[in-house]
């Protein structure tokens, strides 16, 4: 199976070349890099550049700066890389970030992975950051979940959910919808990708207002919001940044902001998370 994988790029000559030389050391080798620079200002674009002239496998595209915001700026240049490759080429669709390092088999257990199980259509490891010295699991999510940095989709699972959705949310709307397709997403624990840079760093937007927007745009409806609104506040063991996310969230509702999904889409998401609920929550 073919990889085609695309990095998008914003200022980070820090990180991305611990990223690519852990892609050139890979055991597998069958694969093409897109790193698409979004707009950096710094070394980014000469970095890139160490990586296409001696690498044929490696490809670059540059695009005008835009505003950093979660979600649509990740996505936008994630789709403008694609634009530039004949899908049809490739079996596997990877969006990966520019801060990992990916183990050296990390490709070649994702391939076997595919072709072992048909029905796997988005495959990724755990995350890991480094903490007093040592890789920890990152902890951000649930060990069955394929986080945002490392997503690898199986071509006919990716077309048939529509690709990446250009909104704050896209990495959860994708595992839902697939799902609800029959597709499987499977994470692999062994594969332990280390994350260089803490997530959310570049983001001008506060808590309170990310998690009532990413709950907007994810499309949760008024009762399942304000339940994931008072989750969040209890993680932060904040009554006042309860009410901070439902503003939010009410300010988005009233501006009617479009969404990046369909009606039938919001009601698979909001069935997902009714489902969730009542298993979790009310035991039912």
């Amino acid at each position: 199976m073919k990889f085609l994988i695309i990095i998008p790029a914003h200022n980070e000559e820090d990180n991305l070349s611990f990223t690519l030389n852990s892609l050139q050391q890979q055991s597998f080798k069958d694969y093409k890099i897109v790193v698409v620079n979004d707009g950096s200002t710094d070394q980014t674009s000469e970095i890139i550049k160490k990586y296409t002239d001696q690498d044929s496998r490696f490809e670059t595209i540059n695009l005008q700066k835009s505003a950093h915001q979660p979600g649509s700026k990740v996505v936008n240049a994630f789709k403008n890389g694609l634009k530039t490759q004949n899908i049809n080429e490739f079996d596997i669709i990877c969006k990966f970030d520019a801060d990992i390092i990916l183990p050296e088999n990390y490709l070649e257990i994702i391939e076997k992975s595919f072709q072992n199980n048909p029905k796997n259509g988005l495959i990724g490891g755990l995350l890991y950051i480094e903490k007093n010295g040592e890789w920890i699991y990152e902890g951000n999510s649930n060990k069955h979940h394929v986080r945002g940095p490392m997503k690898a989709y199986r071509k006919e699972c990716f077309i048939e959910i529509g690709g990446l959705r250009e909104t704050l949310g896209w990495d959860n709307i994708d595992s839902i919808l697939l799902e609800n397709l029959g597709w499987k997403e499977v994470v692999l624990p062994e594969l332990q990708v280390k994350l260089i840079k803490v997530k959310g760093a570049d983001y001008t937007v506060k808590e309170s207002d990310y998690y009532g927007r990413y709950f907007y745009f994810l499309g949760l409806k008024r009762f399942l919001a304000y339940v994931a609104s008072s989750k969040e506040a209890m993680k932060s063991k904040s009554i006042p940044f309860f009410f901070q996310i439902i503003k939010s969230y009410e300010n988005c509702r009233s501006k009617k902001l479009e969404l990046k999904i369909t009606k039938d889409e919001q009601k698979i998401i909001n069935d997902k998370r009714w489902e969730a609920l009542k298993k979790k929550w009310l035991r039912i």
